[in-house]
């Protein structure tokens, strides 16, 4: 620096003017008053990096806030420096070695050097940090994102960019004066005190930074470090050397190749241009997006660390929840993402996104998911917020799907290992209007071999469908505090050996997953097209009259409404004239004029898409739907008799819709439920007390009753299916396979014979996830040699197949189930 400042009296003056010319600054605080500056004591500022484009921007800025000169000299202790600044990091290639004691300037040395010899000596160090492109709102290319602020040490020719493309949106921010004589309070010497106080500014200028462009995670190799250093890798890494045959550094380098491939790179930049990128797509293919109940993420963000567990109906999921949450002004979540993403060039900017990987297997890697463990603790331990979707894989069906247990109960497990943080998981519903792999899905559901998973995929979608209309609603359910859980789940959990912990922990996950898909489920929004599929799939043709669709849309959304299913549920605003012409608009029903009153249809490529929306709200109309199955068929029923048979067959639906009500709830859901019908007359009270009977067959109303029941029949007559195979089979002789091969055959059969309303009604992995959910609610018990065992407490539901069934599905049912057995 002391050549430079040979030529300073010219160079500097004009240096200074022509990047002026280009350069504009906001400058904070905007008062000098404000920093409270001692004018009797001398100013010296501090800059973080080297670079001339920095100082100049100090030169200037000094000059027109009337402050003490930066480049004028400094009088101290009887001497005169030749200067009032100094840089921090001394060479970039140091920047951040935070005990490289050659990279301290001389400048500070000296100033701490007088202020030990002479107590009376005291400076003023203002910390100035200057950002080139932190102006958010301002900030309208992907290109100047990319070149925005981060946390690496830019060099020349990315400083040159910087200039070129944020010159016109410099931030300047004088920090409050740091007083030399009060740290070297204690009597320090002159090396101590030149580490603490280089300590200290790193420090403050962490922080500043932080506060700008959010946390630190760009350097990789320091996670990868700190995952190293981790006792269970460390112990990982001698097993895997034992057992492999290989040196111990040669173990750990394969450690560090697993830590690399899992470990994000978050950039600051990159998730700008993220944004930018996605807020021009999401104006493309969507109306808007409907956010409800972020209130909840802003009261809890501040001192908690937060798992955003969303439901996956989309790849769009990934890149929404994260977007959203940016523009709130929180800091993205770091999204754990299947190792298929991690694509050449896609998969380094889904890393700088925030994004980290995972294989969809552990198995036979100890070493992997030792490394795995490691890095999820590291992140949690260290505050930073996560997102991943405990069902493992996108829903093809429309419905939750039962959830995994893997990365939820390693989170489980770091929290138990250390919890001095509160950890929060936060259940988000996203609900579509269209899904771009709409067509993927129904061609996955006939059998079809899996696609494998993409964006290019994604993108190919997004080009065949040029344009996807209607909404996204985004809503944050109820959070779940996961200490509060386990107090209940474990009570003196904190205090339980650790020989115990594998036990109750994997108990407590499974409680955990069940309740947050729960809440999920809550925290559902009922949009048009989720009505107008409930409505038009319950018709013999998927055809309605259309005065007779408005009415059953009137009936849900005043049972949505009345009764809802969960405080956290959103209901549809729109009223149903607006439902029909909204799904007009998508293009997902027709109209055929006709002059005794038009007829909206469902065009025959559109009914299964439809299921599929009809399924992400099903259990939000599950309950209404049973009792007006149960009336329908029987025309008039006593309560207890309706009560007995609802918590029988609600059962079997709690596992597979994770519906929310418990044995003892149930009943006063069901009567609220009971008083919305009998206000519509879609339910009276015979002159017998205790008892409800349908309206006349002759009426309206009967037929609306039907149609309500026949939302959820399709899903009884699956059930019942498997049951009647089941007990066919008797306990212990079906393997799973073989059961989900029978239902799938004779379903496909029953489809063809008679007309099962449904497009999904004949498909297999809708029986393989009603058999999954059976095992995993502990209905069905699978032994080592691959065979379902069960007590008769499963065929209980079985006994009330006649009141929700017609006669000729219950028989049809029955005699395929013999037929099965037979073959």
């Amino acid at each position: 620096m002391a050549e430079f400042f040979k030529v300073s009296d010219w160079f500097i003056p004009l240096a200074r003017r022509l990047l002026y010319l280009w350069v504009r600054t906001t400058v904070f605080p905007a008062s000098v008053q404000e920093l409270g500056l001692d004018p009797g004591k001398p100013v010296c500022y501090v800059l973080q990096d080297r670079h001339l484009s920095n100082l100049l921007v100090l030169f200037e800025e000094s000059r027109q806030a009337g402050l003490p000169r930066a480049e004028a000299p400094m009088a101290i202790g009887g001497q005169r420096l030749p200067r009032s600044f100094f840089f921090l990091n001394r060479d970039r290639r140091l920047a951040g070695r935070a005990r490289d004691g050659g990279a301290h300037s001389p400048l500070l040395a000296s100033l701490l050097g007088q202020a030990v010899a002479d107590p009376q000596v005291d400076v003023q160090l203002v910390p100035v940090l200057i950002l080139w492109g932190r102006s958010p709102d301002q900030q309208d290319s992907i290109l100047k994102a990319l070149f925005s602020e981060t946390w690496r040490p830019p060099g020349a020719w990315r400083q040159l960019l910087a200039i070129l493309l944020h010159g016109r949106h410099v931030l300047v921010r004088y920090n409050a004066p740091i007083s030399l004589r009060e740290l070297l309070q204690g009597g320090l010497a002159e090396e101590p005190a030149l580490r603490k106080l280089s300590r200290v500014l790193r420090v403050h200028f962490r922080r500043q930074r932080q506060m700008a462009i959010g946390p630190d995670l760009s350097h990789r190799n320091t996670q990868v470090n700190a995952v190293l250093a981790g006792e269970q890798v460390r112990l990982a890494i001698a097993s895997e050397a034992a057992t492999q045959g290989i040196s111990p550094a040669e173990a750990r380098a394969r450690a560090a190749r697993f830590a690399l491939e899992i470990s994000s790179d978050y950039s600051y930049g990159v998730v700008r241009a993220l944004e930018l990128f996605l807020n021009w797509l999401w104006t493309r293919l969507y109306d808007g997006i409907e956010l409800h109940n972020f209130d909840v993420v802003s009261r809890i963000a501040a001192g908690h660390e937060i798992v955003y567990v969303p439901c996956h109906r989309s790849h769009i999921d990934y890149l929404l929840l994260s977007y959203i949450i940016h523009r709130q002004g929180l800091t993205p979540p770091h999204i754990a993402a299947g190792a298929n993403l991690n694509l050449p060039l896609v998969g380094s900017l889904l890393r700088r996104g925030g994004a980290f990987f995972l294989r969809r297997s552990f198995k036979g890697e100890p070493l992997y998911a030792a490394v795995f463990h490691e890095y999820l603790h590291l992140m949690l331990a260290r505050g930073f917020p996560i997102e991943y979707f405990i069902e493992g894989g996108r829903s093809r069906s429309g419905r939750m799907l039962a959830p995994k247990a893997g990365i939820l109960g390693m989170t489980v497990q770091s929290f138990i290992r250390e919890h001095v943080r509160p950890l929060v998981f936060l259940p988000v519903y996203i609900g579509y209007e269209k899904v771009m792999e709409g067509r993927t899905y129904l061609d996955e559901l006939a059998g079809q071999p899996k696609q494998r998973e993409s964006l290019w995929g994604l993108f190919m979608s997004v080009r065949s469908i040029k344009r996807v209309f209607g909404k996204v609603h985004v809503n944050f359910g109820a959070p779940l505090a996961l200490a509060g859980f386990l107090d209940v789940q474990q009570p003196g959990w904190r205090d339980e050996p650790a020989e115990t912990l594998s036990h109750w922990s994997r108990r407590a996950t499974r409680h955990a997953a069940a309740e947050l898909a729960k809440r999920i489920n809550e925290a559902a929004v009922l949009n048009p097209v989720n009505l107008v599929a409930l409505s038009l799939l319950a018709t013999p043709k998927h055809t309605a009259d259309e005065h007779a669709l408005q009415r059953m849309i009137e009936h849900y959304q005043a049972l949505s409404s009345l009764a809802p299913y969960a405080p956290t549920t959103i209901g549809c605003a729109l009223d149903p004239q607006q439902v029909v012409g909204y799904a007009e608009r998508l293009t997902l029903v027709e109209r055929f004029r006709d002059p005794l009153g038009d007829l909206i249809r469902a065009p025959r490529e559109q009914a299964p898409l439809l299921a599929y929306f009809r399924n992400n709200v099903l259990h939000l109309f599950a309950l209404p739907a049973v009792i007006a199955c149960l009336v329908s068929h029987n025309r008039d029923l006593d309560a207890a008799r309706v009560a007995q048979a609802v918590a029988g067959i609600c059962s079997l639906m709690r596992a597979e819709l994770f519906l929310r009500w418990s044995g003892d709830e149930l009943a006063a859901a069901s009567e609220a439920i009971i008083r919305v019908l009998l206000a519509r007359a879609l339910l009276r009270h015979p002159e017998a007390e205790g008892r409800l009977a349908a309206p006349e067959p002759i009426s309206q109303e009967f037929v609306e009753l039907r149609l309500l029941g026949e939302t959820i029949r399709p899903l009884l007559e699956r059930h019942f299916l498997t049951l009647a195979l089941l007990e066919r089979h008797g306990s212990g002789h079906l393997t799973r396979p073989a059961l989900e091969d029978n239902c799938h055959r004779l379903a496909q059969r029953l489809s063809l014979l008679y007309e099962f309303n449904t497009p999904e009604f004949p498909e297999k992995v809708t029986f393989a996830a009603f058999i999954g959910n059976l095992i995993e609610g502990e209905f069905l018990h699978e032994t080592e040699d691959g065979l379902l065992h069960f007590d008769e407490r499963l065929l209980t539901p079985l006994a009330h197949s006649e009141l929700v069934l017609s006669v000729e599905a219950r028989q049809a049912i029955r005699r395929m189930a013999r037929a099965g057995v037979a073959a």
